[in-house]
């Protein structure tokens, strides 16, 4: 026996009460994604990646996911360590108002996006008049809802990532004489680097998959507009096998950002290593 097993005390067995709803719980997240991948046309599934309308849905969702990351991370990383390292008044409700999305019915933050920015809009409305140009129903109105959904999971992970490195770190770095520019570039940001990872794979894979907010926000416009949920929301009516391969498609998305995130998640010597 080992000194790890000896040191663990007798508890005793497990409770039917308790194992027989988690199996159910088990049961209920994994019947449905195993019903998709038997319903997958397996043999079709080559000759279908490859059709007109997949292959154009697979690249707009994802050149639309990577820009919609690209601007999380450029207004993302400030606000994490805003939000980290910075005491002003309003701080927590702001923090709030960051959690908002994550909480928000997709399809109303499609809606508070055209009050926003679109034609008549609080700010689409003066840009349109001023210049003509409309945002909502382009693929720019996409990448946008995309970073609008997405930013949150960035921030909260690169923030939670922030907070767990120790400040002495930045203490130090100015009685050294270093700027809090040159702290943040130097010690800051590469101590939050695993966090940082974390909140690129889930904002990539939040946009990837997002619907609501985009159709409401930027319709669903073949080669413009519509993107992998939005395809298989039309092929459901039309194609149900075309639905099954772009939904296995995500679903594989899915499996990989897991795989990706595996060891900060679920690894208790790398949580322990990353609390202060």
């Amino acid at each position: 026996m080992s000194t790890r097993s000896r040191s663990r005390p007798a508890l005793g067995r497990a409770p039917a009460l308790l194992l027989v709803p988690a199996g159910l719980a088990v049961l209920f997240l994994l019947l449905p994604l195993v019903a998709l991948l038997e319903r997958t046309p397996w043999p079709d599934l080559p000759s279908r990646l490859v059709a007109p309308d997949i292959v154009d849905a697979l690249r707009l969702s994802f050149i639309t996911s990577t820009l919609a990351v690209v601007l999380v991370v450029l207004i993302g990383i400030p606000l994490a360590w805003t939000l980290a390292r910075v005491e002003f008044p309003g701080r927590a409700l702001v923090r709030a108002f960051v959690i908002v999305p994550l909480v928000l019915p997709p399809v109303v933050g499609g809606v508070a996006l055209l009050t926003a920015f679109g034609r008549r809009g609080l700010i689409g409305g003066p840009v349109y008049d001023a210049t003509g140009y409309s945002l909502p129903f382009t693929t720019a109105a996409v990448v946008v809802a995309h970073a609008f959904v997405s930013l949150p999971f960035f921030v909260l992970s690169v923030e939670g990532a922030m907070r767990a490195t120790n400040r002495e770190y930045d203490v130090v770095a100015a009685t050294l004489g270093a700027t809090r520019w040159t702290t943040f570039r130097r010690v800051t940001l590469p101590l939050a680097g695993p966090g940082l990872l974390a909140g690129l794979v889930l904002a990539w894979a939040r946009a990837l998959g997002e619907f609501g907010a985009t159709i409401t926000f930027a319709g669903n416009y073949p080669g413009t507009t519509r993107t992998m949920p939005n395809a298989i929301y039309v092929a459901l009516q039309a194609d149900p096998d075309a639905a099954i391969v772009l939904s296995v498609i995500l679903m594989v998305v899915s499996v990989a950002v897991l795989a990706l995130l595996r060891e900060r998640w679920f690894d208790p010597a790398v949580q322990g290593a990353t609390r202060p």
